[in-house]
C-alpha cells in the first residue's frame, strides 16, 4: 500500500524523495498540471519570469536531501552567488549595496551609518548564535515544545530573547534608520511584522547575511524541477491535474484519497502538503473533526499575501541589480496597513527581482524581466481586488517613478497577480503565502504539527506547518513529515 502524498510543492517532493529513499512506494496528487506548488514561472512574449520564490539561501539543506537520496546536489543544480545579495534604495536617495563578505560590509555600513559598524557585528552575532541555539529547536528537528525550551541551559536562553520584537532586538544594537530597515525587512521573509514578531526570528539575518544568497541557474523553478526529477528517478509516482476531494477515514485513521474523478487511493498514510486550515475545513469528514479546532484554524491570524507585477520592460537598467528593495518612508504605517487595517500599504516597500541579470535569456535583447512585488494583506472584505487591482497598479508604478524608475512607457508584456491569484494557483488560503503569521511571541509554539494529534496516519508538511515558509524551510518540512510517517512504521 502507498504512502499518499496531497500537494506537489516543495514540502510534499521532499518528502516524497525521502519516502522513496527510504524504500516506500509514493505517489504524489497536484492539482495543477505542473509540480511547484507556489513555486511557478510564465513564459510570455519572450520574456520569462518566477512567480513565487525568489531568493535562495541555506543551500546546505538541499545539499542534505540530495544525499539523503544517495546523490550530489551540485550535480541537478547550478546555484550562483548573488552579489550584491540585495541593493537597497532608500527615498532619501541613499543606496545600499548588502555583502556577505564582512569586510566590505563593515565599510559600507560606515558609508551611511558612521558608528554603527560595530553595532552591526554584534547584532550578526547575535542572530549567529540564535541560529546556533534554538535551530535545533525551531527549525532542524521536530516540532518545538514548552518542556523541550525549557531544558535549554540556562546560560543560552537570552538567545530565545522571549520578551522583545524583533525590531526592539534590532535597535538594541544599531542606531541608523537605514540598517534598521533593512534588517526588520527580513520578517517578511515569513511573512511576518518586524514590529511585533518574536526576536528569534532575527535568525534570518544570520541565514542570509552571513550564509549568502543563491540564484538557481535557469531561474528559482528550476529547483521545482529539480526536485520533479531526482522524486521520479527514485520511482515516486507524481499524478498532476489529480485533485483530492476527500481523505478518507476509519475508526479515526487514514484509508485513502477520493479524487474529483472519483477514483479512490488507498493509503497507508498521507501526507498533506496542503494549507492545514484547508485541510481540516474541506479534506477532512465532518464527523472526524472538531468544529472548534477547525474554527481556531480558520481565525488563527494569516501572514501577509502578495501583489505581483511581472513586467516585460524594454531598456536595461544598470542601475539596479538582481534584488532590489524601494523602502517606504514609514515602515510601521507599512505594516500596520497590512496588519490592522487590512489594506495594501498607501506608501509600499516595493522589491524587484530581475533574473534577466543572471540568465540574459529571461528577456528579448535590449528588454529585462522585472519580478515587482509589495507585501499586502491577506484578503478579505476589507479591500475588493477585482475592483482595485488597476488602480493599486498605478500606485506601485508611482512609487517607483518616485526613485527615477518611471517604466510605465517601456512596458511591453505584463501580467498582474493578487491575493486572489495567489489563492487559485497555490491553494494558499485567502492567499496568505506562507500560513498563521509569525506576529506572537509564541508563534514558533502555535504553529500547527507535522503530525495530526486527532486523526492516525495523517501528516503535514509545506509553509502552514512546522517550520513555517521559505523554501529551504518547506524542504524541512518534508524532511520532518517523513521521518514521523518512517517512525511510525516502525522503520
Amino acid at each position: 500500500m502507498a504512502i499518499v502524498i496531497i500537494g506537489a510543492g516543495i514540502g510534499g517532493l521532499s518528502a516524497a524523495i525521502r519516502l522513496a529513499a527510504a524504500g516506500k512506494q509514493v505517489i504524489v496528487l497536484e492539482q495543477n498540471a505542473h509540480v511547484g506548488g507556489k513555486m511557478s514561472e510564465i513564459a510570455a512574449d519572450g520574456f520569462r519570469w518566477d512567480t513565487g520564490p525568489s531568493v535562495i539561501t541555506m543551500r546546505h539543506v538541499f545539499e542534505e536531501l540530495w544525499a539523503a537520496a544517495g546523490r550530489r546536489f551540485e550535480n541537478d543544480v547550478t546555484l550562483l552567488p548573488l552579489d550584491p545579495l540585495t541593493r537597497y534604495f532608500y527615498p532619501d536617495g541613499v543606496v545600499f549595496d548588502a555583502t556577505s563578505d564582512p569586510e566590505q560590509m563593515t565599510q559600507r555600513i560606515e558609508a551611511i551609518a558612521p558608528g554603527d559598524a560595530d553595532g552591526y557585528r554584534a547584532y550578526l552575532a547575535y542572530a549567529a548564535r540564535i541560529h546556533r541555539i534554538t535551530g535545533p529547536a525551531f527549525i532542524y528537528d521536530q516540532p518545538p515544545t514548552i518542556p523541550r525550551i525549557l531544558r535549554t541551559p540556562l546560560r543560552d536562553m537570552p538567545a530565545v530573547d522571549p520578551l522583545r520584537t524583533m525590531d526592539g532586538a534590532i535597535r538594541s544594537f544599531v542606531r541608523s534608520p537605514y540598517l534598521r530597515q533593512m534588517l526588520g525587512r527580513f520578517a517578511t521573509y515569513v511573512g511576518g511584522n518586524p514590529f511585533s514578531s518574536p526576536a528569534t526570528l532575527n535568525v534570518i539575518a544570520d541565514v542570509e547575511l552571513s550564509g549568502g544568497v543563491w540564484y538557481p541557474r535557469g531561474g528559482v523553478y528550476a529547483l521545482a524541477r529539480a526536485f520533479e526529477r531526482l522524486a521520479r528517478e527514485l520511482g515516486v509516482e507524481i499524478c498532476t491535474n489529480a485533485r483530492v476531494e476527500q481523505i478518507d477515514l476509519e475508526g479515526g485513521r487514514v484509508t485513502g484519497v477520493r479524487l474529483q474523478n472519483g477514483d479512490r487511493l488507498d493509503a497507508e498514510a498521507v501526507i498533506a502538503n496542503v494549507d492545514v486550515a484547508t485541510v481540516y475545513d474541506q479534506l477532512l469528514p465532518d464527523a472526524a473533526t472538531s468544529p472548534v479546532k477547525v474554527r481556531r484554524l480558520l481565525r488563527a491570524e494569516p501572514s501577509c499575501s502578495g501583489f505581483l507585477l511581472l513586467l516585460g520592460v524594454e531598456g536595461e537598467h544598470t542601475q539596479l541589480a538582481h534584488h532590489n528593495i524601494f523602502f517606504s518612508s514609514d515602515y510601521k504605517r507599512e505594516f500596520d496597513d497590512i496588519f490592522q487595517r487590512g489594506l495594501p500599504p498607501d506608501e509600499p516597500t516595493v522589491y524587484v527581482s530581475i533574473t534577466s541579470k543572471s540568465d540574459p535569456d529571461h528577456a528579448p535583447a535590449g528588454h529585462e524581466n522585472w519580478f515587482v512585488m509589495v507585501n499586502a494583506p491577506a484578503y478579505d472584505e476589507r479591500f475588493d481586488w477585482r475592483k482595485e487591482a488597476s488602480v493599486y497598479r498605478e500606485r506601485v508604478l508611482t512609487r517607483l517613478a518616485a526613485f527615477g524608475l518611471d517604466v510605465r512607457g517601456q512596458i511591453r508584456a505584463e501580467h498582474v497577480l493578487t491575493p486572489l491569484d495567489l489563492e487559485r494557483m497555490s491553494g494558499a488560503r485567502r492567499g496568505a503565502l506562507y500560513g498563521q503569521s509569525s506576529n506572537s511571541r509564541l508563534s514558533a509554539l502555535r504553529r500547527p504539527h507535522n503530525r495530526a494529534s486527532d486523526v492516525r496516519g495523517l501528516y503535514f508538511a509545506g509553509g502552514t506547518a512546522h517550520p513555517g515558509g521559505g523554501v529551504p524551510m518547506v524542504t524541512l518540512s518534508g524532511k520532518v513529515a517523513a521521518g514521523m510517517v518512517l517512525e511510525d512504521m516502525g522503520d
